[in-house]
């Protein structure tokens, strides 16, 4: 669940000067649960930047667990940064942790570029941690960030965003995990100190011309545990409301199935509508709230999110229903298919062969399915479904058994988009079926 873990809240200010490895077990067994610390275990990753915070966090990871991996992302910004990278990984091997060197290739300055790194780096820490089998990152956000990443949202109006960055947050198949969410910036340099290990401060964080340096500096002591406290007010009331929605779709019993949900003969409230939109078009955010209101009272066929709202036969009885499918055209184009490889951020390719065939591309199904190879399903919704193609041609559409047979037998597309609301599908259509 995303938000605040029960028993954890932020400790920032409250004259905590260290982080003891004792706090640091605690707060991991609140946020597991963790695959088995043993060698056959997939890995838990680490992103490492070489600045305090990350050199923190790989100190303290050190001493809860064994199997773990470090990446370090070079955006190809700075030049100095070949430096840091080299004093990040040689402490990373004192602390006995394995670790490689990612680098983002093509990300030029230009507007938003603070942004656009951001993503650039959760790509390619995301396909790192595929390729090593690992499905928790852990990231060294700290409270001095969550404070200014509130402040800059409240700035701009961010609503549900006052909330800031969740604890535990979901990325298609990685799970992103922030543990020091509840200790200050100094509080982790002053561990860092007792525990004899040094850091690079990377030059950028002092530039003004970066909006979050302009608020960090703003920023008072009493305006700093203010925020602090209405994040955590705002992050109880996001997990009420998201336990609200997965109550209300429970209770309901929508049927979600392979990315798209059948919603019955009544629309859900807007709150779990805004939810199944998210989950659907595979965001990381709600859409407007305003705007699905507004789709919500119309009780129309219409799109939002990359989302369409529309009538349709489907679930068992075949029945005529409100369906949620992905817009076509706001889907990912073919891409090269590789195993663990995740497309349209919402599907997973999981391959159970030792060799895949080469060649093979993940796409959407598209049109030209016959009625018989639909299953009953309406055109418009199979045609969203994933699907393996070679050279033009469309081999399986896992999801309705069709296709190379062969191929068949050895892929499957998992379902797995950045939302809460996806887990609470995967047991309500277990225990349906």
């Amino acid at each position: 669940m995303a938000g605040l873990p029960e028993g954890l809240g932020p400790s920032l200010f409250t004259g905590q000067t260290t982080v003891s490895r004792d706090d640091f077990q605690t707060i991991m067994r609140r946020l597991g649960p963790w695959l088995p610390d043993d060698p056959a275990a997939p890995p838990v990753a680490l992103a490492v930047s070489g600045g305090g915070d990350s050199i923190a966090l790989a100190w303290l990871a050190a001493f809860w667990r064994k199997r773990l991996i470090a990446f370090v992302v070079d955006h190809g910004l700075r030049p100095e940064f070949a430096h840091e990278a080299a004093s990040a990984l040689k402490t990373l091997s004192k602390l006995g942790i394995p670790a490689e060197l990612l680098r983002v290739r093509g990300l030029p300055y230009g507007s938003a570029l603070a942004q656009r790194a951001r993503d650039a780096r959760y790509e390619v820490l995301i396909e790192a941690c595929r390729r090593a089998g690992a499905v928790d990152l852990l990231v060294a956000h700290q409270a001095d960030d969550q404070v200014e990443t509130v402040a800059m949202r409240q700035r701009r109006g961010s609503g549900t965003g006052l909330s800031g960055m969740a604890w535990v947050s979901e990325r298609a198949d990685i799970r992103i995990v922030r543990p020091l969410l509840g200790y200050s910036r100094e509080t982790l340099r002053n561990t860092l100190r007792q525990a004899g290990l040094g850091w690079c401060d990377d030059p950028s964080n002092e530039n003004e011309r970066a909006e979050r340096v302009r608020v960090r500096k703003q920023l008072s002591p009493t305006e700093k545990q203010a925020l602090l406290r209405q994040a955590e007010m705002a992050a109880n009331e996001r997990i009420r409301q998201e336990r609200a929605i997965i109550h209300e779709l429970v209770e309901t019993q929508c049927l979600m199935s392979a990315g798209w949900v059948a919603l019955g003969e009544t629309l859900p409230s807007v709150d779990a509508l805004a939810a199944l939109i998210r989950c659907i078009g595979g965001s990381d955010y709600l859409p407007s709230l305003d705007a699905v209101e507004k789709l919500h009272e119309k009780k129309i066929p219409g799109t939002l999110g990359g989302v369409r709202l529309l009538r349709g036969k489907a679930g068992e009885d075949r029945r005529e229903q409100w369906l949620l499918i992905r817009e076509m055209a706001a889907m990912q184009s073919l891409v090269p298919a590789s195993k663990n490889q995740c497309w349209d951020r919402r599907f997973v390719l999981r391959y159970s062969g030792e060799n895949m065939p080469s060649g093979l591309m993940m796409g959407a199904a598209g049109s030209g399915l016959s009625r018989k190879d639909r299953a009953g399903l309406p055109a418009v919704l199979t045609a969203t479904l994933p699907a393996l193609w070679k050279e033009g041609q469309r081999l399986c559409v896992p999801h309705l058994g069709v296709g190379d047979q062969k191929l068949l037998a050895e892929v499957s597309f998992d379902f797995a988009p950045p939302s809460p609301v996806t887990a609470t599908f995967r047991w309500m259509n277990a225990y349906l079926t």
